[in-house]
């Protein structure tokens, strides 16, 4: 990436150098920007350093912007001792939740005006330096909660902000924010610990027979722990209200089916949740924005060897087709596994023609 033509924001400062503090650093290097870093962990800012996300932070240094990545119940805290010290212009947080560090900004006696609010809806389930990526934003919404304080050029400074890291900023107010979060994330979140703790208990055997769904429900339930509490415990009464409706669907749906065990009735209440649940994954926005589009997949059976997989995208490629996504289900205890190509349907015969020209073996 270059520099944008015009930016006025040449230095910053990003307080918390974990997953999203470290990618934002990394994001904002390649765009040509100055970049300190600073953290309580000492070994977190010499680790996002070797990585290239900047520099450390001499203190009595004054920036453009400070970007406070840390939990949210220190957010305003932070805030504070940053402003006090003169430490920047421009003031922005990437907390989870908004309602809470807003909240204690205003009884902190923080300075609203130089202060925007803000979350990048981007993460990964490893957390840290490590696992910090400068392409985390691409395309993804960056939610700005601005208060009716905020002077212009703190707006325009965080919205260029968002541009620099590649993202879609979305202004929202905070408790609509936080409302939405506790729908789309922080309950899914829950909800897909409660299934993977049953899996604590599972048998072996009962393991041995997982594929692919059941990695796809638990995936996000690898999130580190002491992060989630932190978060759910900053939008805890959105996240309850939504956890209460899941709950009472889900005990709805135990009575029908004890109900069906027991006298053979009919599980409509079971029926209808289902029917709900496909009717809520076909609003989930498409890649591009807009209703989610229906693709075909076209599965290929790939072996698990390095440079695999680059070979496989290098012939689709050639075949003229555009892959919109792609998933891999490992087969246990072999050494291959299956590739599942998702293209536009009118596309999927060209595709698998043209693979299996090449040599590669897809299933009936």
């Amino acid at each position: 990436m270059t520099p944008i033509e015009g930016a006025t924001i040449g230095s910053v400062v990003v307080v918390g150098t974990g997953l999203i503090g470290t990618s934002i650093a990394l994001a904002l290097r390649q765009r040509g920007v100055r970049v300190f870093l600073a953290d309580r962990d000492a070994a977190a800012v010499r680790l996002a350093r070797e990585l290239g996300a900047g520099e450390e932070w001499p203190s009595d240094r004054t920036v453009d912007l400070a970007i406070i990545a840390v939990p949210p119940r220190y957010v305003a805290q932070q805030l504070l001792d940053l402003q006090k010290n003169d430490a920047a212009r421009v003031y922005t947080d990437v907390a989870s939740v908004k309602v809470l560090p807003l909240g204690q900004a205003v009884q902190l006696g923080c300075d609203l005006s130089t202060y925007v609010a803000g979350h990048p809806l981007a993460g990964r389930e490893r957390s840290g330096p490590a696992a910090a990526r400068a392409d985390l934003f691409l395309g993804r919404p960056w939610a700005l909660c601005p208060s009716a304080e905020n002077t212009a050029e703190a707006l325009e400074t965080v919205q260029e902000l968002v541009t620099l890291c590649g993202g879609n900023a979305v202004r929202i107010g905070a408790e609509e924010h936080d409302r939405a979060v506790a729908v789309i994330s922080h309950a899914p979140h829950v909800t897909a610990a409660a299934v993977a703790a049953r899996l604590s208990e599972a048998s072996d055997t009962a393991l041995g027979l997982s594929g692919q769904g059941v990695r796809d429900v638990t995936r996000i339930a690898a999130g580190d722990p002491s992060l989630w509490t932190g978060i759910l415990a900053g939008n805890a009464v959105p996240v309850a209200e939504v956890l209460e409706a899941v709950v009472a669907d889900l005990s709805a749906v135990a009575g029908s089916l004890r109900a069906f065990a027991g006298e053979g009735t009919a599980v409509g209440g079971v029926t209808e949740l289902l029917e709900r649940g496909v009717r809520g994954t076909g609003r989930i926005p498409g890649k591009h924005g807009g209703p989610a589009r229906t693709y075909a997949v076209v599965q290929v059976v790939i072996g698990d060897r390095p440079g695999e997989l680059a070979r496989l995208v290098q012939a689709a490629g050639e075949t003229g087709v555009n892959i919109e996504d792609i998933r891999l289900e490992h087969a246990p205890g072999l050494p291959l596994g299956a590739a599942e190509l998702y293209v536009q349907p009118e596309a999927a015969a060209a595709l698998a023609d043209g693979l299996r020209e090449r040599g590669w073996h897809l299933p009936v």
